[in-house]
Parts: C-alpha cells; sequence; structure tokens
C-alpha cells in the first residue's frame, strides 16, 4: 500500500486537465513577469540561471532515476539534444529576450497561435492530423483569446502594431511547437530523468549566451527583485509548469493538450485584473466561456474517421 502523503501525488499524476491548466496558469505568470522586470533582469541570463536553478531542484530527486536511465537517454541522444534546444534553450531565451520589445497583450495574442504550431508539426513529423472536434475547438477557444485581448472591440486588432518583439515571441512558439510534438516520441524513461537532462543540457546551451550578455554590460542585480523573479521561474515556470505539462502530454497526447496553452492568455488577463485592477466586464465573461469550452470540445477522444485534411 503506497505511504499516506504519496496518495495525492499519485492522483495528480494521473490528473492530464488539472496538470496542463496548472502549467498554463504558471506560464501566464511568467510571462507578465517577464514584461515587468524587462530592463531590469537580463533575459539570457534569467533564462540560463532558470535552468541551472531547475536542475539543482530536481537532482536530489532525479539522480537515481537518472543513473538507471542515462544509458538510455544517450542512446537517443539527437531527441534529447532537439528537445534541450527546443524546449529549453531557443523557446526560453526568445521568449524572455521579445519581452524586452513588446507589449504584454501582443504576447498574450500571438501565444494564442500555439496550438496551431503544435498541430502543424505533428501533422509534418508525425501525419498526426487533427480531428474535427479538436479544429473546432481550437477555432473557438481562439475565438474567446482575441474577445478577451481585444476587450471585445475587433476593431482594436488593426491597431495592434508587430514588431521585433513579436516576431521573436512567435518564432519562440514556433520552436515550443516542435518541442510539444516531438515530445511524443520521448525515450521510455522517468519524467524526471528526461527533463532533467533537458534541463542541465539547456543551461549548458545558453551558458556562451550568458556570458556575452554580461560582457556586454547587462548584469544581474541581486536585489529582492531580482531575487523573487529567480524564484519564481525556477519553481513554477519551470519544474512544476514542465513536469505537468510533459506528463500530460504523455497521458492525452499532444494535440489533445495543446488547446489548454489556451488558458495562458485567459489566466493572464486574470492577473491583470487582479494586479492591475483593472475592472472585470462583460467581454471577460464572454471570452473565458469559449476558452474553457474550446478546451473542453477540443479535449475530446474522436472517432479516426472525423480527421480533417
Amino acid at each position: 500500500m503506497p505511504a499516506p502523503h504519496r496518495q495525492p501525488l499519485s492522483w495528480l499524476n494521473n490528473q492530464p486537465y488539472l496538470l496542463l491548466t496548472l502549467a498554463s496558469l504558471f506560464w501566464a505568470g511568467n510571462i507578465v513577469l517577464a514584461r515587468y522586470v524587462a530592463g531590469h533582469v537580463p533575459p539570457l541570463t534569467l533564462s540560463c540561471i532558470r535552468w541551472i536553478g531547475t536542475f539543482l531542484m530536481l537532482w536530489p530527486f532525479a539522480k537515481g532515476h537518472l543513473m538507471r536511465d542515462w544509458r538510455t537517454l544517450f542512446a537517443h541522444w539527437p531527441l534529447m539534444l532537439l528537445l534541450a534546444l527546443t524546449g529549453f534553450a531557443i523557446n526560453n531565451a526568445l521568449s524572455y529576450w521579445a519581452m524586452q520589445y513588446t507589449q504584454a497583450l501582443n504576447g498574450l495574442l500571438i501565444q494564442s497561435s500555439t496550438p496551431l504550431f503544435v498541430a502543424l508539426w505533428s501533422l509534418l513529423l508525425f501525419g498526426m492530423r487533427l480531428t474535427k472536434a479538436q479544429f473546432a475547438g481550437i477555432a473557438m477557444s481562439l475565438i474567446g483569446v482575441l474577445v478577451i485581448l481585444l476587450r471585445g472591440d475587433l476593431g482594436a486588432l488593426a491597431a495592434i502594431q508587430f514588431n521585433r518583439g513579436d516576431l521573436m515571441f512567435a518564432g519562440a512558439l514556433l520552436v515550443f511547437g516542435l518541442y510539444s510534438a516531438a515530445m511524443t516520441r520521448r525515450p521510455a524513461v522517468h519524467q524526471l530523468s528526461l527533463i532533467s537532462w533537458c534541463t542541465a543540457a539547456g543551461a549548458v546551451l545558453l551558458l556562451p549566451f550568458a556570458v556575452w550578455e554580461y560582457s556586454s554590460g547587462f548584469v544581474l542585480k541581486l536585489d529582492l527583485l531580482s531575487v523573487a523573479t529567480l524564484g519564481y521561474v525556477v519553481v513554477f515556470a519551470s519544474t512544476l509548469a514542465y513536469l505537468f505539462f510533459n506528463r500530460g502530454i504523455s497521458l492525452i497526447g499532444p494535440n489533445r493538450a495543446a488547446p489548454f496553452l489556451h488558458l495562458v492568455p485567459l489566466f493572464g488577463s486574470v492577473l491583470a485584473i487582479v494586479l492591475l485592477g483593472e475592472e472585470l466586464r462583460l467581454f471577460h465573461l464572454a471570452g473565458y466561456t469559449l476558452v474553457i469550452a474550446g478546451v473542453i470540445v477540443a479535449s475530446r477522444v474522436a472517432a479516426p474517421v472525423t480527421s480533417i485534411r
């Protein structure tokens, strides 16, 4: 019989929808925080320290699994390198760097395109086609995101100006879509072994760029804001979010998991209301309803004959 303190963790580990929802919440906070500390915390240094800290947090729990799984991990080194590059190095650095140049509204709007990138990579790499339910759910939740971010005024879409930060953020999401699709081919190892290897590799890949950033004069200041930022991104936006997201994908697959990423801009709007004192209005409720309905519809298991071609 499992120990009583392990029973809640065992239950949580088999709740894909809750895990994916929490991951989206943590990543929403990460985007809002990244914009808030733009110009204060160096983005490449933050990315590198993020993965070093995450690896150190996981090491006491993961070392036994890594000792058992390291041969399997190295036997699949091309795939493991791809996962580290896309999910931990390039995606993360581009996201933080982009927040130096763009507004939170733009980033959250672009974030809503992530499920389409996941579906595209799944189709190109593995021939996985969207079902009608997944296609309808993505479209429904995307409309909900637009309603929230445009404050119910579709005319506001024409006023959004995309700059290099917007393009960088879109590039980060394109890379993350590849990571999400490639995760379905992960080797049969413990999830702690997988994420620990990827965080270590991601930190090593980012280290030269963090050194370059430091030499350019953008130096991390160890004040309260910087320490709090590092604490949040290491514990919530990294360790827990990636564990939850990876587990969710392994349980229900990338196409059914991807629509949950629409919850990131939804939660981002909520954070803006709570932290910035914005007023809750009817278009917020309408948008939330569409996003949640889209996630539910896209997460349904559909028959193979209903695929979109």
